[in-house]
């Protein structure tokens, strides 16, 4: 049996729907998951651990048997414990196979296979009594089904489903209770994330739709890790609010609820962002607590547990507003079953509305939203990053410039007609992001100084360009299908397709593109792929035989896109230019290929290798989506927002002394047939 796996292809810029065999899904789906990340959340663990250890301490203490139910068991962990502390049975629910399967491995290699019954379904599909899957109730409920917005796994329809056919009344929960916290700020960093500001080009200011700028916007959280956002990027208005608790030791309801808190604004300012996060007590005294709070809440931030598998939510109001200090405030959380959001009203607001009905939950109405992601709006919304293109093209540019743009849902082609060219042409395959700049046109007075053609660049023919030749064919890139860094090289194929309709002499712009890598320390990101062995005394080697025999079914020699702004690391290497793309030539028929060595010339264990792309506007403009700068004499790296990086895990990390004697090797070759690069990096002694 095979199975279709979309897969981005840089030769045509689309997404393509590849057959794979049936393992494919699965092998991609364990290969990239957080399972290795929970297992080395130490404070997780130990959380869980004494909280079970409690619970089942009470049901004893009232002379009872203890039957345990764990939904969403993964490696078995939970269920393992609740027998080291001294459970009768218990019964471990995990819907997904290979997982299930894992669990049951790990479970006999430590010798619980007679307490632990593997139960391969979903928790809502379990029956109870004879005959059936669990024979009676359980006493104590176990789970781990959060997500970073909480409730995004379906926590609260498996938890009402539990209460209802699967738990005894009054029954033990671990954890006992979640809370969710919020905190009003204003921020131009996040805001740039939802909005599209007004843009300065050549003494006239571009402004957004007004349908853009009165859209709530997507209705999807934004989760990251925010202790990576400087607190000098946002200023508080109000305090950090208790919005609500859920206690999972009572039955749980799944129907839409909304909760307020009211506060006062602690000083003027826009209200633009929501920040939230919440934590889980594990015991009805409060006294275990696993918290997600940012690490710049901490005392020492260093002391704060890393964790990729619950992060922090971002949260955009409906609407920007102005607030003044002293004034009263009321801060709305809504849910479904599924998902959270937010809204703002001062106290007049309040009682003017009556608030009979909580907030709608947000949804795009302008297609902007659904056409630019958060970090392409702070990729647009960069002044700095706009004055490299704005500078470029006014290098380039005459009166009787010819123009194409081959971009997804950008503004160059604006850019360029208000610098003069004689005649701009737009290339917007998506109909959707066609739209939406048509819309910033019309905004401008400019909806004749910009023609869109909805057409592939192989679509493009002379008719279309009235006879006119192109003098400048442009391109950020930036394509909304590109996945890794260097699939945005789909703007070279559409340069070789648009061969035959160029000037000779054409201005290709950017003229090339450089592929950069540099060896690094993660402070943290290492241990999404690091193997475990031991969990809290429990051996959980066969889950990393699992994943490491996934990662040998096809990703073990690929890189993975991670945004390494979040992901705090030192370079151990100089970066270096490995790879050049010339777009003044079409794509070579023949690969291309790198051979070379990064000396390691910092002391520190080195993971992997980040990989970046560097765009050559001019002799003298580079725009780079990878490193901002030259890294700190230790090394310290700072990232770009606006783009994620390549990133190629060793399967065994280095330990590098920093005095060049080791270094990291690589092998690349660029497919032209593929429109992808297949690389090799190892690390040892200096060759």
């Amino acid at each position: 049996m095979k199975t279709f796996c979309g897969r981005a292809n840089p030769t045509t810029g689309a997404l393509d729907w590849v057959e794979e065999s049936e393992e494919y899904d699965y092998h991609q789906e364990i290969a990239r998951s957080s399972y290795a990340d929970m297992l080395h959340d130490h404070d997780r663990n130990i959380k869980y651990y004494q909280g079970i250890r409690a619970a089942v301490a009470r049901v004893k203490a009232r002379g009872e048997k203890v039957t345990v139910l764990d939904i969403g068991t993964g490696t078995g962990l939970l269920s393992m414990m609740a027998l080291t502390a001294g459970a009768d049975f218990c019964y471990a629910v995990e819907v997904f196979k290979p997982m299930a399967e894992a669990a049951q491995h790990i479970v006999e290699k430590n010798g619980f296979a007679d307490k632990i019954k593997i139960i391969n379904k979903h928790s809502t599909e379990v029956t109870v009594g004879p005959g059936g899957d669990m024979q009676s109730r359980a006493n104590i409920l176990v789970t781990e089904l959060f997500d970073t917005e909480l409730i995004g796994e379906g926590a609260l329809p498996s938890y009402e489903h539990a209460h209802l056919n699967l738990v005894q009344e009054g029954s033990e929960a671990v954890p006992h209770r979640a809370t969710v916290y919020a905190q009003l700020v204003e921020s131009e960093l996040l805001w740039s994330w939802a909005q599209l500001q007004p843009i300065q080009v050549e003494g006239a200011r571009l402004v957004p739709p007004q349908d853009v700028g009165r859209c709530a916007g997507a209705p999807s959280v934004c989760d990251i890790q925010l202790g990576q956002v400087p607190t000098d990027h946002f200023t508080p208005l109000g305090p950090l609010c208790t919005m609500f608790s859920v206690d999972f030791s009572k039955p749980v309801s799944s129907a839409p609820q909304a909760h307020s808190s009211r506060f006062q604004a602690q000083c003027g300012g826009r209200a633009q962002v929501v920040l939230s996060w919440w934590d889980i007590e594990m015991d009805p005294g409060g006294t275990i607590v696993c918290s997600m709070a940012p690490s710049w809440t901490y005392p020492d931030p260093s002391t704060a547990p890393w964790r990729d598998h619950w992060m922090q939510s971002v949260y955009f109001l409906p609407a920007e507003s102005k607030v003044q200090e002293g004034e009263e405030l009321s801060m709305t959380v809504s849910h479904d079953d599924y998902s959270l959001w937010y809204d703002l009203a001062t106290g007049s607001q309040q009682r003017a509305a009556g608030r009979s009905s909580p907030p709608l939950r947000p949804c795009c109405t302008c297609q902007a939203h659904l056409v630019w992601t958060r970090p392409r709006f702070g990729e647009l919304n960069d002044r700095r990053r706009t004055e490299h293109y704005v500078s470029a093209l006014r290098r380039v540019l005459k009166p009787d410039s010819v123009c194409l743009a081959v971009s997804d849902g950008s503004l160059l082609p604006v850019f360029a007609h208000k610098l003069g060219a004689k005649k701009v042409i737009s290339l917007e395959s998506s109909g959707m992001s066609k739209q939406v700049i048509e819309q910033v046109l019309e905004a401008n007075s400019l909806k004749g100084g910009v023609q869109i053609l909805g057409i592939r660049p192989e679509q493009l023919s002379s008719t279309d360009l009235n006879g006119d030749q192109i003098s400048v064919l442009m391109g950020e890139p930036y394509f909304s299908t590109s996945l890794l860094p260097w699939h945005s090289l789909f703007f070279w194929y559409c340069r070789t397709a648009l061969a035959s309709l160029l000037q000779p002499g054409a201005t290709i712009l950017p003229c090339s593109a450089t592929l950069h890598v540099v060896a690094v320390e993660f402070q943290d990101l290492w241990r999404i792929r690091a193997p475990c062995g031991t969990c809290e005394g429990f051996d959980v080697s066969p889950m990393d035989e699992m994943v490491q025999q996934s990662l040998d079914y096809r990703e073990s020699r690929e890189a993975e896109p991670h945004p390494l702004w979040e992901y705090p690391c030192r370079a151990l290497t100089a970066p270096a230019a490995v790879m050049t793309f010339d777009f003044t030539q079409c794509v070579p028929q023949q690969p291309i290929n790198s051979q070379g060595s990064l000396p390691l010339i910092r002391s520190g264990r080195c993971h992997g290798v980040a990989l970046w792309m560097e765009f050559q506007l001019t002799d003298d403009i580079t725009v780079s989506m990878g490193l901002k700068g030259p890294a700190s004499e230790q090394g310290v790296c700072e990232w770009s927002r606006h783009r994620r990086q390549g990133v190629y895990l060793l399967p065994t990390p280095w330990e590098s002394s920093g005095d060049r004697r080791s270094a990291v090797t690589y092998s690349l070759t660029f497919e032209p047939s593929l429109g992808d690069i297949k690389m090799d990096f190892t690390a040892g002694p200096t060759p």
